[in-house]
């Protein structure tokens, strides 16, 4: 039968070469602190140089500010083996700092060539429009900086559309990616804000959003971007250079949305004060009405009767002149009618004598009478046709 150990035989056989190793006492290990955190007084945090890294813990808060993020450091202590776990981890007992980090050099280097060039000035941020329909997030899919992100939005505006564009957040060719990203969604007219995020991290998990082609598109881009990387304590290139930084993700998602049921409680408020100050004017308006209608009723009365005096009188008048007009138009046509009478031809014939007509017209002479057609006599009582004799 193969003889074999357990897993706790050889971490407690690892763990003891380490406990009885002297010259990994009390040791003085230098590097470069990222990824720096702490829980409860005790610090946690990485050391690393250009080739390697290593976790490290730390039991005493008072060198919190010498184990700061980027900052290269010498740290006294041993390395421990925790043999449950199986993980190795180097237990500081005090540290002594050496200047800031490469990476923090870096960074420091590129901020300041950028802030000559004019790329965090203040005039150059564009405004957040305050009523975002829809907005562009350049993040991972699979982290959970997106899930926030919708979380707070949606429960703060559910009507909020959310478009992602997935890209790496860290590692190598990150930087590429999430430039590119700004520059397409600077130029997709449907979104109306850019928010580039991503997670808490060090120095080093950071970096792509501490690059200048990222600076350069942030700051080219036609779109309002809010930077939301990393955690509050952490300031990355992309935050100087962005029209808003925002302390995390969810707080950016916070920025670019409208409460909706806060602004439903505002609505509903600022309707009910309009609603009785509506009811308060329409009551003004009616009393104003009311008062001006009983003076207009008064005097229009009074004008009334002035009016109706006038008028009253002006009747009279025109009744006397309409009966005497009418009295002598009737006497006019009086006279008229006897000198009709007189010259009426039936009056005439009446007397005896007779009328002459041919082809439709008076015959008052013999000279105008045509002896070739036949003639008409009209007595009181009739007409009578006739006809010449030739030679007559």
């Amino acid at each position: 039968m193969q003889e074999y150990i357990t897993v706790s035989q050889l971490n407690s056989y690892i763990k003891q070469i380490f406990d009885n190793e002297e010259l990994l006492h009390n040791i003085p290990l230098l590097g470069e602190v990222y990824g720096v955190s702490f829980s409860r007084n005790v610090i946690y945090f990485s050391l690393k140089d250009e080739n390697a890294s290593i976790p490290c813990v730390c039991f005493y808060p008072a060198f919190s500010q010498t184990i700061q993020e980027g900052a290269k450091i010498v740290c006294y202590g041993s390395p421990n083996f925790y043999h449950k776990a199986g993980k190795l981890n180097f237990n500081v007992n005090s540290a002594q700092p050496l200047g800031q980090g490469k990476l923090y050099e870096e960074f420091l280097k590129l901020k300041e060539t950028l802030e000559k060039e004019g790329l965090f000035d203040q005039e150059h941020k564009k405004p957040i429009p305050k009523n975002i329909q829809r907005v562009g997030v350049i993040t991972s899919k699979e982290g959970a900086v997106i899930q926030d992100i919708k979380n707070v939005a949606w429960r703060r505006n559910p009507f909020l559309d959310i478009v992602l564009f997935n890209t790496k957040v860290q590692g190598n060719g990150a930087e590429k990616e999430i430039a590119k990203a700004i520059d397409l969604m600077g130029n997709y007219d449907k979104i109306d804000a850019i928010i580039v995020a991503r997670g808490g991290g060090s120095l080093e998990d950071l970096a792509a959003y501490n690059t200048e082609i990222v600076a350069r598109a942030t700051y080219n881009c036609p779109k309002p971007i809010i930077s939301a990387v990393g955690h509050e304590t952490d300031f990355t290139i992309i935050d100087f250079v962005s029209d808003l930084r925002a302390p995390t993700p969810s707080a950016a998602a916070e920025l670019i949305t409208m409460d909706v049921e806060k602004q439903k409680s505002i609505f509903s408020s600022l309707r009910q004060k309009f609603g009785n100050l509506l009811v308060n004017y329409v009551d003004e308006r009616k009393n104003f009405l009311y008062n001006m209608i009983v003076k207009s009723s008064n005097h229009i009365e009074k004008e009334f009767l002035k009016s109706k005096a006038v008028y009253l009188e002006k009747v009279k008048a025109v009744k006397t002149l309409s009966h005497t007009f009418l009295n002598t138009k009737l006497y006019e046509m009086g006279l008229k009618e006897t000198t009709l009478s007189k010259i009426n031809p039936s009056q005439i014939l009446q007397k005896g004598y007779a009328k002459i007509e041919q082809n439709g017209k008076s015959v008052a002479t013999k000279q105008q009478l045509d002896y070739k057609h036949n003639f008409s006599i009209f007595f009181q009582d009739g007409k009578v046709d006739a006809k010449t004799v030739e030679g007559e």
